[in-house]
């Protein structure tokens, strides 16, 4: 039997007596942990797909070491500007021993939801008819301003004088 199990932001697949590295637990090494976080349970007559996760199974280990990863080298480099930076980087980790892969019964969504349908539907018959809002009715439209013709300018009556 075999599980796909999430625990530090990854997935793994495991099986009984399989030794992993996964990202550091917070457990002495000894203790025993369970990770409820199962995805998939298989083996080689049927597979279970969770929907995220698959009801009611574990997978229960026991942590044997508390180690560091390999080193990497972290480079930074901007061409042309004289940045460099050069960082090292070492993960912990924690080895963990899978004991036990326990599968349980997974609730039958499918009755659960034939139960709620029939008490919707009697909540809806009870619950009074919502009327639709009224339409606003629309702001009455102002006719058109006529445009104004340009005034013509009368001319002072000293210009006339002028002019005769």
């Amino acid at each position: 039997m075999y599980a796909v199990i999430r625990t530090g932001g990854k997935q793994y697949r495991v099986a009984n007596g399989d030794q992993i590295r996964v990202e550091k637990l917070d457990a002495e090494v000894g203790a025993k942990v369970t990770f409820d976080e199962v995805l998939l349970v298989g083996d080689d007559a049927s597979t279970q797909v969770g929907t995220p996760i698959v009801d009611g199974a574990s997978v229960s280990a026991e942590i044997v070491a508390q180690e560091r990863g390999e080193k990497l080298t972290v480079f930074k480099y901007k061409r042309r500007k004289g940045y460099r930076v050069k960082n090292g980087h070492r993960q912990s980790l924690t080895r963990i021993a899978i004991t036990d892969i326990a599968v349980g019964k997974p609730a039958k969504k499918k009755a659960a939801a034939k139960k709620a349908a029939p008490k919707a539907a009697e909540a809806a018959e009870a619950a009074p008819e919502k009327k639709a809002a009224p339409k606003k009715k629309a702001a009455p439209s102002k006719p058109p301003k006529a445009e104004a013709a340009p005034a013509e300018v009368a001319e002072a009556p000293e210009a006339q004088a002028d002019q005769e």
